[in-house]
C-alpha cells in the first residue's frame, strides 16, 4: 500500500496542534500521519487498521461491505488511529483542511488515551510490526498445509476471539488468571502439616479405646467414609480445577492441536488481547478524544470562516439516532458532566446528604477539580466502570435517556421507562464484557470421556441457539472431542452439544449451573 506523505501546510498544521494538544495536558508517543484515498481508508478499516494482516477471506468480505456502504453514500471514514508506537493516524484524501485540523485534534485524544489509561498498559505497542509477523508466519503455513485448512483452522479460531478473560492481563499468574499450580499452594500445605489427617485408612475414623474400635468404628462404616473420602478428592481434582473464561488459552494448552495449529491459535489470541480494551473503552475512548478536539477546536485551532463547517461536522458526529446509544455523545457528555460536577463540588458526602432540590440545582463550592478529576477518570476507568461510577439521575434526565420497547400491534419502538435504576441497568448491560455473553470453562474431562463443559452464565437474555450450535461445531475442530454447553433456553435450563457431526440437546432435570 503506497502511502502520499503530508502536504506543508498539513505538516505545519500538525506541529501546530500537537503543541496545543501537549499545552492543555494529553501526552502521547510520536504521532505518525499519513494521507490515503477512500479506497486505501476501507481496506484499512477491513484490515481492522493494520497495512499488514494475515490473509484471510473475511478482510475481503468486510473490505466490499465499505467500499459499497461509501459509493451509496452511507458511510465516510474520516480518520483512523492505530495503539502503537509510534502512533500511525490515517487522514483521507481530499477532505477540506478544517476536516484534517479536526481529526487531528481527535488523534491527540485517542493517542492520549492509548498510552496514559491503565487497560491499554499491557498492549504490544509494537503491535504493527507484530502483525506483519503474523502474516509472514499463516502465509508460510498456508503454503506448507494449504489455503483452504489454514483458513478453516482460522474461522474457528475466530468463533471464539471475545472468550477469552478480560481480568488475566491483570493478574500475575499464568496469563490465565490462576497461579500455575492450580491454586492449590494452600491445599498442599495443609496436606504437609498434617499428613495423618489425610491418609486414605484413616478416613473417617472417630476417636476409641483399642477394645472398642470395632463397635465405634465398624468395617462398613470405615468403607463408606472411605468410598466419601476418594469421591470428594475426585471431584476437588476436576480439571480446571476452578471456573476460567479463557477459552482461547486453555486450548491453546490442553488441546490436542498441531504445531502449526497452536502457533496460529497464539497468535490470534494475542491479537483478541491486543483488541479488549478497545472493546472495553470505547464510550471512553471516543469521548475522550471528542472532548479534546472540541476544546482545542474552538479556543485555539479553528479560523473564524470555519466555525459553520465545525459545527455542522461536529453535531453530526454526536447526533444519536432513535433507539441507539452513540459512544461519541454518551462519552463527551458525561465528561463534560464529571468537569462541571467536580469544579461545582457536587459530589463526597455532604453532596449524596443533600435533599434540597433548590440547594442542589444552585450547590457551586467554586473547587476547580475538574480538569484534574477527568484526567484521573481517564486514567483509571472502562467503560463499565466509567458508567456506573458516573451516571446519575440528573445526567439520564437532561439527556432524555430511557428504555424503549417493541408494541406487538404497531412493531414500534415506544418509552417503556424513565426510571433511573432501569436506564442504569440498560446501559451497563451493553457496556458490561461488550455485550457478548460470559462463557465459562467447567470440566475439560466431562463424564470422564474427555468431553469440554462449558457454562453461559445467564443474566435474562438467551443465546440464540443456531449461534451457539454453530460455535459449539467450530470447537469440536479445536478440542477434536465433542464439547457441550449448558445454558438457559426459554427459561428451561438446557444441555446444548455438537460431536462434530451432528448437534445435540438435552434438557435438564435441575436448574442449570448457569442460573447461579
Amino acid at each position: 500500500m503506497r502511502l502520499r506523505t503530508l502536504p506543508q501546510e498539513l505538516v505545519d498544521a500538525q506541529i501546530k496542534i500537537e503543541a496545543i494538544a501537549s499545552e492543555v495536558g494529553l501526552t502521547f508517543f510520536q504521532t505518525v500521519f499519513e494521507m490515503i484515498d477512500y479506497e486505501q481508508m476501507n481496506a484499512l478499516a477491513a484490515y481492522g487498521g493494520f497495512p499488514t494482516r494475515y490473509p484471510h477471506y473475511r478482510f475481503g468480505m468486510e473490505y466490499q461491505h465499505l467500499a459499497k456502504s461509501y459509493e451509496y453514500g452511507l458511510h465516510k471514514i474520516y480518520e483512523m488511529v492505530i495503539n502503537n508506537d509510534p502512533t500511525y493516524a490515517y487522514l483521507l484524501e481530499g477532505n477540506t483542511m478544517m476536516d484534517q485540523k479536526l481529526v487531528m485534534a481527535h488523534v491527540y485524544g485517542h493517542a492520549d488515551f492509548f498510552m496514559n489509561n491503565m487497560y491499554f498498559a499491557h498492549t504490544n505497542r509494537k503491535m504493527v510490526d507484530q502483525m506483519a509477523n503474523h502474516s509472514t508466519r499463516v502465509r508460510r503455513y498456508q503454503e506448507r498445509y494449504g489455503v483452504e485448512r489454514v483458513e478453516c483452522f482460522i474461522d474457528a479460531c475466530l468463533s471464539i476471539d471475545d472468550m477469552i478473560d478480560p481480568a488475566a492481563v491483570f493478574n500475575t499468574g499464568d496469563g490465565n488468571g490462576a497461579p500455575a499450580n492450580g491454586g492449590n499452594e494452600q491445599l498442599d500445605a495443609e496436606d504437609n502439616e498434617h499428613p495423618e489427617q489425610m491418609t486414605h485408612s484413616d478416613s473417617g475414623r472417630m476417636p476409641a479405646k483399642e477394645y472398642m474400635d470395632r463397635y465405634v468404628n465398624p468395617p462398613a462404616y470405615l468403607k463408606q467414609m472411605r468410598e466419601r473420602h476418594a469421591s470428594e478428592q475426585l471431584e476437588t481434582q476436576r480439571f480446571p480445577a476452578h471456573h476460567e473464561r479463557d477459552l482461547m488459552g486453555f486450548i491453546l494448552l490442553h488441546a490436542p492441536l498441531e504445531n502449526w495449529e497452536r502457533d496460529v491459535l497464539g497468535m490470534l489470541r494475542e491479537e483478541a488481547y491486543y483488541f479488549l480494551p478497545q472493546r472495553q473503552t470505547k464510550v471512553m475512548n471516543e469521548g475522550w478524544a471528542s472532548y479534546w478536539h472540541s476544546k482545542m477546536m474552538t479556543t485555539r485551532i479553528l479560523d473564524d470562516s470555519e466555525v459553520i463547517d465545525y459545527a455542522d461536522h461536529h453535531s453530526g458526529t454526536v447526533a444519536t439516532q432513535p433507539g441507539k446509544l452513540n459512544p461519541y455523545k454518551l462519552g463527551i457528555e458525561l465528561f463534560r458532566e464529571i468537569e462541571r460536577r467536580w469544579d461545582a463540588g457536587q459530589f463526597g458526602p455532604e453532596w449524596d446528604a443533600c435533599e434540597s432540590m433548590a440547594e442542589r440545582s444552585n450547590w457551586d463550592r467554586k473547587l476547580g477539580l475538574g480538569l484534574e478529576k477527568i484526567f484521573e477518570v481517564r486514567r483509571v476507568h472502562c467503560d463499565a466502570t466509567f458508567l456506573d461510577e458516573f451516571l446519575t439521575p440528573e445526567f439520564c434526565l437532561e439527556q432524555q435517556l430511557f428504555v424503549s420497547k417493541q408494541e406487538p400491534k404497531t412493531k414500534q419502538r415506544v418509552v417503556d421507562t424513565r426510571e433511573f435504576d432501569k436506564v442504569k441497568q440498560a446501559v451497563l448491560f451493553q457496556f458490561t464484557n461488550g455485550g457478548r455473553p460470559v462463557i465459562e470453562i467447567v470440566d475439560a474431562n466431562y463424564a470422564n470421556r474427555g468431553e469440554l463443559l462449558l457454562l453461559h452464565r445467564h443474566v435474562g437474555v438467551d443465546l440464540r441457539r443456531d449461534w451457539a450450535e454453530d460455535v459449539l461445531l467450530q470447537l469440536t475442530l479445536l478440542w477434536r472431542r465433542p464439547v457441550k454447553l449448558e445454558t438457559i433456553l426459554g427459561g428451561k435450563p438446557m444441555r446444548l452439544g455438537h460431536d462434530g457431526d451432528t448437534a445435540s440437546e438435552e434438557l435438564l432435570e435441575a436448574p442449570a449451573t448457569a442460573s447461579s
